[in-house]
């Protein structure tokens, strides 16, 4: 009797370890799914530039917001860029910390109608990485995305004309968990760590 007791134990013990295990890395694993589906209009990290490039041309129309518990001002320098599909582009944001003292955030970004997440391509961006501005400074914020020419033919894409990107900056991950944005954000390069800055 001894024995199944501490048999129990240690199989009880065994599938609460595994449980905390599997709730960490549970948002990992629905993130590399967004990204390998394109999920939740999860845009791609993809090469360079499609092969293939067409003289077919997509609008990419621009938002940025801001959670309240950032300090920042954050917005797009353009409102829009008609991009032939397949070919790279490179477009820019802004940010100035509006505090008295340095503050850190951290971006999120997606991509609407949900549909063309996985024919939206980025090839460098300023999302997952913690930036700190000093008190008062602007800095820019560049990215390079293409858009894949396989749109045109995907019947559940062949008739959109205009994708929007948008990006959220937060203070912290877990500003952007709470609101919902970390789940519908892309694939992440690097570790995602919860700092508090």
């Amino acid at each position: 009797m001894r024995l199944n007791n501490r048999t129990f134990g240690i199989t009880l013990a065994a599938f609460a370890i595994a449980m905390v295990g599997v709730s960490f890395a549970a948002i990992p694993l629905y993130r590399v799914f967004c990204s390998v589906t394109g999920y939740a209009g999860t845009p791609q990290i993809g090469p360079q530039a499609a092969p293939g490039a067409t003289r077919q041309i997509m609008t990419v129309r621009f938002n940025a917001d801001v959670n309240p518990n950032l300090p920042w001002d954050f917005a797009p320098q353009q409102d829009a860029v008609r991009v032939p599909l397949g070919q790279d582009q490179l477009a820019y944001y802004t940010a100035r910390n509006l505090a008295g003292t340095p503050v850190t955030g951290i971006a999120m970004y997606n991509v609407t109608p949900d549909t063309v997440g996985k024919y939206f391509h980025k090839t460098a961006c300023f999302c997952f990485n913690q930036q700190t501005l000093a008190a008062g400074q602007r800095m820019q914020f560049p990215l390079s995305f293409w858009v894949d020419p396989a749109i045109a033919n995907d019947p559940n894409t062949a008739d959109i004309h205009t994708i929007t990107l948008s990006y959220t900056f937060f203070r912290t991950l877990d500003d952007a968990e709470k609101s919902g944005a970390l789940a519908e954000a892309g694939r992440h390069v690097g570790p995602l760590t919860r700092q508090t800055p």
